[in-house]
């Protein structure tokens, strides 16, 4: 997660997701590493540019394999997350009744 000191929207996925991420499917398979926007390691491979924060970076191997920008709101957040492993990677959701 790329974040900046002050952007409203990283402070609304913080309240709305931030706790709950790591408990998640997706969230264990893709672990969250907070990076501030001035402060992107040199080494990792990216697309483009990051501009916006927040922005969610699905990186393999030092590269960026897909990208979330924005945030806006929890109810678009998990489906594009989802999507996005699953074609980027080889994630595949937990089946009905898993844990």
């Amino acid at each position: 997660m790329v974040e900046q000191p002050g952007c409203e929207w990283c402070a609304v996925w913080n309240k709305e997701i931030g706790e709950i991420y790591p408990l998640s499917a997706e969230g264990r398979f893709a672990p969250l590493k907070r990076v501030d926007l001035r402060a992107i390691p040199e080494d990792l491979d990216l697309n483009r540019k990051v501009i916006f924060t927040p922005t969610f970076l699905i990186v393999e191997d030092g590269r960026e394999v897909g990208r979330i920008e924005g945030y806006p709101g929890e109810h678009f957040f998990w489906p594009v997350l989802e999507k996005l492993l699953i074609e980027k990677t080889d994630y595949r959701p937990p089946g009905p009744g898993s844990i």
